[in-house]
Protein backbone atom coordinates (compact mmCIF):
# COMPACT_ATOMS: atom_id res chain seq x y z
CA UNK A 1 0.00 0.00 0.00
CA UNK A 2 0.96 3.44 -0.68
CA UNK A 3 0.34 5.48 3.03
CA UNK A 4 2.41 8.49 1.69
CA UNK A 5 0.77 9.40 -1.60
CA UNK A 6 2.75 12.45 -3.28
CA UNK A 7 0.42 15.94 -3.62
CA UNK A 8 -0.22 16.71 -7.46
CA UNK A 9 2.61 18.29 -9.33
CA UNK A 10 0.43 21.17 -10.34
CA UNK A 11 -1.31 21.77 -6.84
CA UNK A 12 -0.68 25.77 -6.03
CA UNK A 13 0.30 26.35 -2.33
CA UNK A 14 -2.33 28.72 -1.39
CA UNK A 15 0.41 31.52 -0.76
CA UNK A 16 1.30 34.92 -2.48
CA UNK A 17 4.46 33.74 -3.75
CA UNK A 18 2.36 31.11 -5.72
CA UNK A 19 0.40 33.94 -7.21
CA UNK A 20 1.45 34.84 -10.82
CA UNK A 21 2.03 38.19 -11.07
CA UNK A 22 0.20 40.65 -13.15
CA UNK A 23 -0.15 44.48 -14.20
CA UNK A 24 -3.25 46.29 -15.08
CA UNK A 25 -3.57 49.09 -17.10
CA UNK A 26 -6.62 51.98 -16.88
CA UNK A 27 -7.19 54.52 -19.08
CA UNK A 28 -9.77 57.19 -19.07
CA UNK A 29 -10.03 59.86 -21.55
CA UNK A 30 -11.49 63.02 -19.23
CA UNK A 31 -8.85 64.35 -16.89
CA UNK A 32 -10.77 63.77 -13.29
CA UNK A 33 -13.51 61.32 -14.45
CA UNK A 34 -14.93 59.90 -11.40
CA UNK A 35 -18.11 58.10 -12.27
CA UNK A 36 -19.06 56.08 -15.40
CA UNK A 37 -19.84 58.12 -17.86
CA UNK A 38 -20.26 58.60 -21.43
CA UNK A 39 -16.44 56.99 -22.44
CA UNK A 40 -17.27 54.40 -20.11
CA UNK A 41 -15.83 53.47 -16.90
CA UNK A 42 -14.26 55.75 -14.04
CA UNK A 43 -10.85 55.20 -12.72
CA UNK A 44 -11.78 53.25 -9.44
CA UNK A 45 -14.38 50.94 -11.16
CA UNK A 46 -11.92 49.78 -13.93
CA UNK A 47 -9.23 48.81 -10.60
CA UNK A 48 -12.02 46.97 -9.17
CA UNK A 49 -12.43 44.92 -12.44
CA UNK A 50 -9.26 44.18 -12.84
CA UNK A 51 -8.29 42.99 -9.17
CA UNK A 52 -11.43 41.10 -9.55
CA UNK A 53 -10.21 39.58 -13.05
CA UNK A 54 -7.17 38.91 -11.67
CA UNK A 55 -7.87 37.12 -8.60
CA UNK A 56 -10.24 35.07 -10.82
CA UNK A 57 -7.03 33.59 -12.97
CA UNK A 58 -4.93 33.04 -9.73
CA UNK A 59 -2.85 36.04 -10.42
CA UNK A 60 -1.72 38.92 -8.05
CA UNK A 61 -1.40 42.46 -9.81
CA UNK A 62 1.98 43.57 -8.77
CA UNK A 63 1.87 47.05 -10.73
CA UNK A 64 -0.61 49.30 -12.07
CA UNK A 65 -0.39 52.11 -14.46
CA UNK A 66 -2.81 54.92 -15.10
CA UNK A 67 -3.38 57.07 -18.37
CA UNK A 68 -5.62 60.45 -17.53
CA UNK A 69 -7.42 62.56 -19.86
CA UNK A 70 -5.74 60.41 -22.42
CA UNK A 71 -7.25 59.34 -26.26
CA UNK A 72 -6.75 56.15 -27.13
CA UNK A 73 -6.32 57.30 -31.02
CA UNK A 74 -1.78 57.57 -30.41
CA UNK A 75 0.29 55.08 -28.46
CA UNK A 76 2.03 58.41 -27.31
CA UNK A 77 0.84 57.45 -23.42
CA UNK A 78 3.03 58.10 -20.66
CA UNK A 79 2.04 55.67 -18.27
CA UNK A 80 1.15 53.18 -21.89
CA UNK A 81 4.62 53.30 -22.84
CA UNK A 82 6.34 53.11 -19.05
CA UNK A 83 3.76 49.62 -18.74
CA UNK A 84 5.67 48.64 -22.24
CA UNK A 85 9.03 49.18 -20.62
CA UNK A 86 8.35 47.94 -17.51
CA UNK A 87 7.45 44.69 -19.09
CA UNK A 88 10.00 44.27 -20.86
CA UNK A 89 12.76 45.00 -17.50
CA UNK A 90 10.72 43.02 -15.41
CA UNK A 91 10.41 39.59 -17.41
CA UNK A 92 8.45 37.61 -15.51
CA UNK A 93 4.92 39.35 -16.10
CA UNK A 94 2.14 36.77 -16.92
CA UNK A 95 -0.97 39.05 -17.51
CA UNK A 96 -1.55 42.31 -18.75
CA UNK A 97 -5.14 43.01 -17.22
CA UNK A 98 -7.16 45.78 -18.99
CA UNK A 99 -11.10 46.42 -18.50
CA UNK A 100 -11.92 46.59 -22.26
CA UNK A 101 -9.54 46.65 -25.77
CA UNK A 102 -10.47 49.61 -26.21
CA UNK A 103 -8.78 50.93 -22.99
CA UNK A 104 -5.75 49.96 -24.96
CA UNK A 105 -5.63 50.67 -28.09
CA UNK A 106 -8.27 52.26 -30.82
CA UNK A 107 -6.75 52.03 -33.91
CA UNK A 108 -5.45 48.25 -35.44
CA UNK A 109 -1.91 49.69 -36.35
CA UNK A 110 -1.11 50.57 -32.33
CA UNK A 111 -3.31 47.06 -31.45
CA UNK A 112 -0.74 45.12 -33.40
CA UNK A 113 2.51 46.97 -32.30
CA UNK A 114 1.16 46.40 -28.06
CA UNK A 115 0.52 42.99 -28.42
CA UNK A 116 3.65 42.02 -30.68
CA UNK A 117 5.58 43.81 -27.20
CA UNK A 118 3.83 41.65 -25.13
CA UNK A 119 4.04 38.44 -26.84
CA UNK A 120 7.66 39.02 -27.34
CA UNK A 121 7.76 39.29 -23.01
CA UNK A 122 5.67 36.12 -22.87
CA UNK A 123 2.62 38.49 -21.53
CA UNK A 124 -1.02 37.37 -22.10
CA UNK A 125 -3.48 40.18 -22.90
CA UNK A 126 -6.80 40.01 -20.48
CA UNK A 127 -9.93 42.04 -20.80
CA UNK A 128 -12.37 41.85 -18.01
CA UNK A 129 -15.50 42.19 -20.16
CA UNK A 130 -14.02 40.55 -23.01
CA UNK A 131 -13.66 36.59 -23.96
CA UNK A 132 -10.37 36.95 -25.68
CA UNK A 133 -7.60 34.25 -25.26
CA UNK A 134 -4.80 32.53 -27.67
CA UNK A 135 -7.23 30.15 -29.27
CA UNK A 136 -8.24 31.03 -33.33
CA UNK A 137 -11.81 31.86 -32.34
CA UNK A 138 -10.36 33.97 -29.34
CA UNK A 139 -7.88 35.79 -32.36
CA UNK A 140 -10.56 36.21 -34.46
CA UNK A 141 -12.83 38.07 -32.23
CA UNK A 142 -9.49 40.21 -30.96
CA UNK A 143 -9.09 41.44 -34.43
CA UNK A 144 -12.99 41.89 -34.54
CA UNK A 145 -13.13 44.41 -31.45
CA UNK A 146 -9.91 45.80 -32.50
CA UNK A 147 -11.80 46.91 -35.68
CA UNK A 148 -15.05 47.78 -34.23
CA UNK A 149 -13.00 50.20 -31.65
CA UNK A 150 -11.23 51.96 -34.46
CA UNK A 151 -14.32 52.25 -36.42
CA UNK A 152 -16.19 54.02 -33.25
CA UNK A 153 -13.00 56.34 -32.43
CA UNK A 154 -12.89 57.90 -36.36
CA UNK A 155 -16.87 58.08 -36.97
CA UNK A 156 -16.86 59.64 -33.24
CA UNK A 157 -13.83 62.34 -34.38
CA UNK A 158 -16.06 62.40 -37.64
CA UNK A 159 -19.31 63.29 -35.92
CA UNK A 160 -17.81 65.43 -33.34
CA UNK A 161 -16.08 67.71 -36.68
CA UNK A 162 -19.29 67.79 -38.11
CA UNK A 163 -21.21 68.97 -35.30
CA UNK A 164 -18.32 71.72 -34.22
CA UNK A 165 -18.62 73.02 -38.18
CA UNK A 166 -22.40 73.05 -38.01
CA UNK A 167 -22.15 75.20 -34.54
CA UNK A 168 -19.54 77.14 -35.67
CA UNK A 169 -21.78 77.70 -38.78
CA UNK A 170 -24.64 78.88 -36.81
CA UNK A 171 -22.19 81.62 -34.73
CA UNK A 172 -21.89 79.44 -31.46
CA UNK A 173 -18.34 79.52 -29.84
CA UNK A 174 -16.70 75.83 -30.34
CA UNK A 175 -13.71 76.44 -28.20
CA UNK A 176 -13.30 78.01 -24.30
CA UNK A 177 -14.43 81.64 -25.01
CA UNK A 178 -11.45 84.09 -24.73
CA UNK A 179 -10.09 86.56 -21.73
CA UNK A 180 -13.00 88.83 -21.31
CA UNK A 181 -16.22 86.56 -22.26
CA UNK A 182 -17.41 83.71 -20.08
CA UNK A 183 -18.58 80.41 -20.77
CA UNK A 184 -22.03 79.62 -19.55
CA UNK A 185 -24.61 76.93 -19.18
CA UNK A 186 -28.29 75.98 -17.87
CA UNK A 187 -31.25 75.43 -19.44
CA UNK A 188 -33.36 77.11 -22.25
CA UNK A 189 -37.21 77.35 -21.96
CA UNK A 190 -38.19 74.12 -23.22
CA UNK A 191 -35.83 72.56 -20.66
CA UNK A 192 -33.01 71.61 -23.06
CA UNK A 193 -29.13 72.22 -22.19
CA UNK A 194 -28.02 74.89 -23.32
CA UNK A 195 -24.19 76.38 -23.21
CA UNK A 196 -23.99 80.51 -24.66
CA UNK A 197 -21.00 82.95 -23.61
CA UNK A 198 -21.57 86.64 -21.72
CA UNK A 199 -19.42 89.23 -21.26
CA UNK A 200 -16.91 88.52 -17.84
CA UNK A 201 -17.89 92.15 -15.94
CA UNK A 202 -14.55 91.77 -14.57
CA UNK A 203 -12.40 91.40 -17.53
CA UNK A 204 -14.17 92.61 -20.42
CA UNK A 205 -13.64 96.56 -19.56
CA UNK A 206 -10.25 96.01 -19.15
CA UNK A 207 -9.65 93.89 -22.18
CA UNK A 208 -12.00 96.76 -24.15
CA UNK A 209 -9.13 98.93 -22.78
CA UNK A 210 -6.59 97.16 -24.27
CA UNK A 211 -7.98 97.45 -27.85
CA UNK A 212 -8.74 100.95 -27.50
CA UNK A 213 -5.25 102.24 -25.99
CA UNK A 214 -3.04 99.99 -28.15
CA UNK A 215 -4.87 101.33 -31.46
CA UNK A 216 -3.34 104.77 -30.22
CA UNK A 217 0.11 103.71 -31.10
CA UNK A 218 1.55 104.90 -27.91
CA UNK A 219 1.86 102.08 -26.32
CA UNK A 220 4.39 99.06 -26.03
CA UNK A 221 2.98 95.68 -25.33
CA UNK A 222 5.01 95.37 -22.03
CA UNK A 223 4.17 99.05 -20.78
CA UNK A 224 0.73 97.74 -21.86
CA UNK A 225 0.73 94.68 -20.27
CA UNK A 226 2.41 96.12 -16.84
CA UNK A 227 -0.55 98.62 -17.09
CA UNK A 228 -3.26 96.05 -17.80
CA UNK A 229 -1.77 93.82 -14.21
CA UNK A 230 -1.93 97.09 -12.15
CA UNK A 231 -5.05 97.49 -12.89
CA UNK A 232 -6.05 94.36 -12.11
CA UNK A 233 -6.25 92.00 -15.33
CA UNK A 234 -5.92 87.98 -14.43
CA UNK A 235 -6.61 84.67 -16.34
CA UNK A 236 -9.47 82.76 -15.34
CA UNK A 237 -8.16 80.09 -12.70
CA UNK A 238 -9.12 76.56 -13.51
CA UNK A 239 -8.73 73.18 -11.74
CA UNK A 240 -5.74 72.59 -12.47
CA UNK A 241 -4.06 76.03 -12.68
CA UNK A 242 -4.27 79.31 -10.87
CA UNK A 243 -5.38 82.39 -12.03
CA UNK A 244 -2.36 84.55 -12.84
CA UNK A 245 -1.60 87.89 -15.18
CA UNK A 246 -0.70 88.31 -18.68
CA UNK A 247 2.66 88.14 -20.14
CA UNK A 248 3.12 90.52 -23.68
CA UNK A 249 2.98 87.39 -26.04
CA UNK A 250 0.26 85.97 -24.71
CA UNK A 251 -1.42 90.01 -24.91
CA UNK A 252 -0.43 89.58 -28.26
CA UNK A 253 -2.39 86.52 -29.21
CA UNK A 254 -5.72 87.85 -27.61
CA UNK A 255 -4.72 91.61 -29.43
CA UNK A 256 -4.44 89.29 -33.04
CA UNK A 257 -8.17 87.17 -31.83
CA UNK A 258 -11.35 87.76 -34.43
CA UNK A 259 -13.25 86.84 -31.57
CA UNK A 260 -13.40 89.95 -29.93
CA UNK A 261 -14.95 91.45 -33.19
CA UNK A 262 -18.01 89.00 -33.10
CA UNK A 263 -16.28 86.71 -35.44
CA UNK A 264 -15.52 82.79 -34.93
CA UNK A 265 -12.92 80.94 -37.01
CA UNK A 266 -13.50 77.22 -37.28
CA UNK A 267 -10.85 75.20 -39.61
CA UNK A 268 -9.45 78.39 -41.13
CA UNK A 269 -13.25 80.06 -41.87
CA UNK A 270 -14.28 82.63 -40.67
CA UNK A 271 -18.64 83.27 -39.41
CA UNK A 272 -20.30 85.45 -38.16
CA UNK A 273 -20.88 84.93 -33.91
CA UNK A 274 -23.49 85.42 -31.93
CA UNK A 275 -21.37 86.56 -29.10
CA UNK A 276 -21.55 90.49 -28.21
CA UNK A 277 -18.34 92.01 -29.80
CA UNK A 278 -15.97 93.88 -27.78
CA UNK A 279 -14.54 96.14 -30.21
CA UNK A 280 -15.93 97.96 -32.89
CA UNK A 281 -14.53 97.97 -36.71
CA UNK A 282 -12.74 101.34 -36.55
CA UNK A 283 -10.67 100.27 -33.62
CA UNK A 284 -10.08 96.87 -35.09
CA UNK A 285 -8.75 98.63 -38.01
CA UNK A 286 -6.24 100.68 -36.08
CA UNK A 287 -4.92 97.94 -33.89
CA UNK A 288 -4.18 95.68 -36.64
CA UNK A 289 -1.97 98.33 -38.39
CA UNK A 290 -0.26 99.27 -35.52
CA UNK A 291 0.51 95.86 -34.63
CA UNK A 292 1.61 95.53 -38.10
CA UNK A 293 3.73 98.50 -38.05
CA UNK A 294 5.28 97.11 -34.85
CA UNK A 295 6.16 93.38 -36.90
CA UNK A 296 7.61 94.89 -39.63
CA UNK A 297 10.23 96.94 -37.48
CA UNK A 298 8.67 100.22 -37.47
CA UNK A 299 9.10 101.87 -33.77
CA UNK A 300 8.67 104.87 -31.81
CA UNK A 301 11.99 106.56 -31.64
CA UNK A 302 13.26 107.31 -28.18
CA UNK A 303 15.52 110.34 -28.75
CA UNK A 304 14.10 111.83 -31.86
CA UNK A 305 15.35 114.97 -33.63
CA UNK A 306 15.00 116.73 -36.71
CA UNK A 307 18.59 116.72 -37.56
CA UNK A 308 19.43 112.90 -36.84
CA UNK A 309 19.11 112.03 -40.50
CA UNK A 310 21.24 114.88 -42.05
CA UNK A 311 24.29 114.99 -40.00
CA UNK A 312 27.05 113.23 -39.99
CA UNK A 313 30.78 112.95 -38.73
CA UNK A 314 33.49 114.58 -40.75
CA UNK A 315 35.73 112.04 -40.01
CA UNK A 316 34.27 108.44 -41.41
CA UNK A 317 30.59 109.85 -41.82
CA UNK A 318 28.94 108.05 -39.35
CA UNK A 319 25.23 109.50 -38.06
CA UNK A 320 25.36 111.55 -35.24
CA UNK A 321 22.72 110.14 -33.27
CA UNK A 322 21.68 111.62 -29.70
CA UNK A 323 22.88 110.50 -26.00
CA UNK A 324 21.49 111.99 -23.09
CA UNK A 325 24.11 112.11 -20.31
CA UNK A 326 23.30 113.22 -16.90
CA UNK A 327 25.46 114.80 -14.64
CA UNK A 328 26.28 113.97 -11.23
CA UNK A 329 23.39 116.94 -9.64
CA UNK A 330 20.83 115.20 -12.05
CA UNK A 331 20.47 117.57 -14.98
CA UNK A 332 20.54 115.76 -18.37
CA UNK A 333 22.33 117.77 -21.39
CA UNK A 334 21.48 116.34 -24.62
CA UNK A 335 24.47 115.17 -27.10
CA UNK A 336 24.62 114.07 -30.65
CA UNK A 337 27.25 111.65 -30.92
CA UNK A 338 29.02 109.65 -33.76
CA UNK A 339 27.67 106.15 -33.84
CA UNK A 340 30.58 104.86 -36.03
CA UNK A 341 32.52 106.03 -33.04
CA UNK A 342 31.02 103.88 -30.01
CA UNK A 343 31.75 100.51 -32.33
CA UNK A 344 35.51 101.58 -33.71
CA UNK A 345 36.50 103.94 -30.52
CA UNK A 346 40.14 103.84 -31.39
CA UNK A 347 39.61 104.95 -35.25
CA UNK A 348 36.70 107.57 -35.01
CA UNK A 349 38.27 110.94 -32.25
CA UNK A 350 34.93 112.98 -33.08
CA UNK A 351 33.85 113.89 -29.54
CA UNK A 352 30.39 114.57 -27.97
CA UNK A 353 28.87 117.80 -29.13
CA UNK A 354 26.10 119.76 -27.26
CA UNK A 355 22.97 119.42 -29.27
CA UNK A 356 22.06 123.24 -28.97
CA UNK A 357 25.51 123.99 -30.74
CA UNK A 358 25.11 121.66 -33.54
CA UNK A 359 21.52 123.49 -34.18
CA UNK A 360 23.16 127.13 -33.94
CA UNK A 361 25.90 125.83 -36.56
CA UNK A 362 23.17 124.44 -38.96
CA UNK A 363 21.24 127.48 -38.53
CA UNK A 364 24.35 129.72 -39.59
CA UNK A 365 24.92 127.37 -42.66
CA UNK A 366 21.32 127.35 -43.62
CA UNK A 367 21.62 131.47 -44.16
CA UNK A 368 24.32 131.17 -46.13
CA UNK A 369 22.68 129.12 -48.49
CA UNK A 370 20.97 131.08 -51.55
CA UNK A 371 19.68 130.26 -54.77
CA UNK A 372 18.71 132.23 -57.93
CA UNK A 373 15.49 132.48 -59.51
CA UNK A 374 16.67 130.14 -62.44
CA UNK A 375 17.32 127.49 -60.25
CA UNK A 376 14.63 128.11 -57.90
CA UNK A 377 12.47 127.31 -60.88
CA UNK A 378 14.16 124.33 -62.51
CA UNK A 379 14.21 122.81 -58.60
CA UNK A 380 10.51 123.23 -58.84
CA UNK A 381 9.69 121.58 -61.92
CA UNK A 382 12.18 118.82 -60.95
CA UNK A 383 9.75 118.38 -57.72
CA UNK A 384 6.70 118.48 -59.54
CA UNK A 385 7.91 116.22 -62.15
CA UNK A 386 8.68 113.65 -59.25
CA UNK A 387 5.41 114.50 -57.39
CA UNK A 388 3.50 113.93 -60.53
CA UNK A 389 5.45 110.54 -61.21
CA UNK A 390 4.66 109.11 -57.80
CA UNK A 391 0.97 110.03 -57.46
CA UNK A 392 0.46 107.98 -61.04
CA UNK A 393 2.53 105.04 -59.54
CA UNK A 394 0.10 105.51 -56.34
CA UNK A 395 -2.60 105.81 -58.12
CA UNK A 396 -1.67 102.41 -60.91
CA UNK A 397 -0.95 100.36 -58.03
CA UNK A 398 -4.18 101.44 -56.02
CA UNK A 399 -6.09 100.28 -59.12
CA UNK A 400 -4.06 97.17 -59.13
CA UNK A 401 -4.54 96.32 -55.45
CA UNK A 402 -8.00 96.89 -55.79
CA UNK A 403 -8.54 94.67 -58.56
CA UNK A 404 -6.36 91.68 -56.63
CA UNK A 405 -8.96 92.25 -53.35
CA UNK A 406 -12.29 92.13 -55.90
CA UNK A 407 -10.77 88.47 -56.98
CA UNK A 408 -9.27 87.30 -53.67
CA UNK A 409 -13.34 88.44 -52.16
CA UNK A 410 -14.66 86.31 -55.37
CA UNK A 411 -12.30 83.19 -54.15
CA UNK A 412 -13.32 83.34 -50.58
CA UNK A 413 -16.79 83.65 -51.28
CA UNK A 414 -16.20 80.67 -54.05
CA UNK A 415 -14.38 78.45 -51.56
CA UNK A 416 -16.93 78.90 -48.55
CA UNK A 417 -19.91 78.05 -50.32
CA UNK A 418 -18.03 74.89 -51.45
CA UNK A 419 -17.17 74.50 -47.65
CA UNK A 420 -20.41 74.82 -46.42
CA UNK A 421 -22.29 72.91 -48.99
CA UNK A 422 -19.88 69.73 -48.23
CA UNK A 423 -17.51 70.05 -51.47
CA UNK A 424 -14.02 70.66 -49.16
Amino acid sequence: LDLYPQPPTNTRSPTLNSEEPAISYIRVSTRGRRSGAAEGFSIPAQHEANKKKAASLGALIVKEFVDRGESARSANRPELQKMLTYIQEAGDIDYCIVHKLDRLARNRADDVDINRALDQAGVRLISTTENIDQTPGGILLHGIMSSIAEFYSRNLANEVVKGMSQKARSGGTICRAPLGYLNKQGRDPQGREAHWVELDPERAPLMRLAFTEYATGEWTLSTLTDHLTARGLTTLSTPTRPSHPLDHNKLLDLLRNPYYQRIVTYQGVQYPGKHEALVDEATWQRLQAVLSQHRNGEHQRLHNHHLKTTIRCGQYGGRLIVHMAKSRSGQVYPYFVCSHRQRHRDQCQFKAILIDEVEARATDIYRCITITPKERRTIEEHLHDELDRLHTAIHQHTKDLTRQQGALKAQQTKLLQAHCAGAI
